[in-house]
């Protein structure tokens, strides 16, 4: 019995990008004053939003981009802060792997008007 754990391990532990990329929208989504996830853009070729979270692995290290909506009265770089502290934290903690850097993007703001919330993005205002 004791042979079993004593073996050689057979094979890589391999987390897609896309289960780093749930972690963090969970995780960004439990913090005061994030409204929502921001898609960041529109691909080329296909028209389809880009996601929300942006995984780059290099050397066994994470970077993130996190592209998120605010509620409008929330201090935006206490609330980035808390993003980043709780995205390391949860990524890294669910994945054992390293998370160098969470990059917080603001993408929009969001009013709450009689129950109904109104998204007021970069694009909108240009």
């Amino acid at each position: 019995m004791s042979e079993l754990f004593n073996a050689p391990q057979s094979g890589d532990c391999i987390i897609s990008d896309d289960v780093i990329s749930t972690i963090t929208i969970s995780a960004a989504l439990e913090v005061e004053g994030v409204a929502a996830m921001a898609p960041r853009g529109v691909k080329l070729g296909n028209g389809k939003p880009v996601k929300a979270v942006k995984v780059t692995t290099e050397n066994g290290e994470i970077t993130l981009d996190v592209y998120v909506d605010l509620f409008a009265g929330c201090r935006i770089p206490d609330v980035c802060a808390e993003v980043q502290k709780r995205v390391k934290s949860e990524v890294q903690d669910m994945t054992a792997k390293p998370v160098t850097k969470v990059n917080v993007h603001v993408s929009g703001v969001v009013f709450e008007e009689k129950g109904e919330q109104k998204a007021v993005s970069e694009s909108e205002e240009e």
